[in-house]
């Protein structure tokens, strides 16, 4: 792997020497990811695709910036990001520590204890590579509606992946959000909290990577911890001691998790069909 000459030049005028180990790192769904190793031996972590859009990368940089908040999780630092790159520092996990969940809940409800002045964000963004609009928006509801369940089913419907009338339940579900979800500020997200996106610091601690960062229902991103593999009961627990929630909020994770198996749906096809299906049908009244 060759690596970009813009973070060889970058390490160099930093003082950290030329690149001497790059080790691929696994899991990426969309990125490729290598492991940096310079000659003072400072380590990063470079993220790369080619055929990203062109201010991904950035946009992932301002979410990392965001969420690198007091008593919240560990985030890693951007360093340099260009067209087709991002470095960021390397985390170096280690083995969890003992009260990593508990510490996990307590630092995702610090985190969403930040509210913003409205719903969305500084600028439009990504979940994986779909784009994520982000206008600020007063209403939550109008905001999760228009920019989160009614995008990605129109863009499935226009892509052929989804049926007519399964767009026209998403329709129906959509107008009946504030039946169904109770008022909730505006708190800053994650935006894609599934288990690949969690992590450890070099000290065992709670960390989060890959974020699609907006200011959104705080329900909505802890449903995003149950779409593959719900997290431990001691995660939740703790995360109430410092930020109750609202009766019902496990019931109503699958409606949140909507807006991430419609993008699934867009990402990678109809195998996301039937499941998708099934929570449209259960919602849409």
């Amino acid at each position: 792997m060759d690596v970009p000459a813009a973070v060889r030049r970058w390490l160099e005028e930093q003082g950290y020497g030329p690149v001497v180990e790059v080790r691929t790192q696994g899991g990426g769904c969309i990125n490729a990811a290598y492991r940096l190793r310079t000659a003072s031996g400072a380590r990063f972590f470079l993220k790369v695709n080619p055929a990203a859009p062109e201010d991904m990368f950035a946009r992932e940089a301002e979410g990392l910036q965001a969420l690198a908040v007091p008593r919240g999780p560990k985030v890693p630092r951007p360093y340099l990001w260009g067209r087709d790159f991002l470095l960021i520092e390397d985390l170096q996990p280690a083995p969890p520590r003992r009260d990593y969940w508990e510490a996990f809940g307590r630092a995702m409800a610090y985190l969403h204890l930040n509210e913003g002045p409205a719903f969305g964000f500084h600028h439009d963004n990504y979940i994986g590579s779909t784009p994520q609009p982000n206008p600020w928006t007063e209403d939550g509801y109008a905001f999760y509606a228009r920019h989160r369940f009614l995008y990605q089913a129109r863009m499935a419907y226009d892509r052929g992946l989804l049926p007519r009338e399964d767009l026209h339940r998403v329709e129906r579900l959509a107008a009946r959000l504030r039946e169904l979800v109770p008022p909730q500020p505006p708190s800053l997200l994650h935006g894609d909290l599934w288990s690949g996106n969690v992590m450890t610091d070099a000290q065992g601690g709670p960390a989060i990577v890959d974020p699609a960062a907006y200011y959104g229902w705080a329900e909505a991103d802890l449903a995003m911890t149950a779409l593959f593999g719900r997290f431990p009961e001691a995660f939740y627990r703790a995360y109430q001691e410092v930020r109750p929630l609202e009766p019902g909020w496990r019931e109503r994770f699958s409606l949140y998790n909507l807006y991430h198996l419609l993008n699934h749906v867009n990402l990678f096809g109809t195998g996301y069909l039937a499941e998708t299906q099934a929570v449209v049908r259960r919602w849409s009244g």
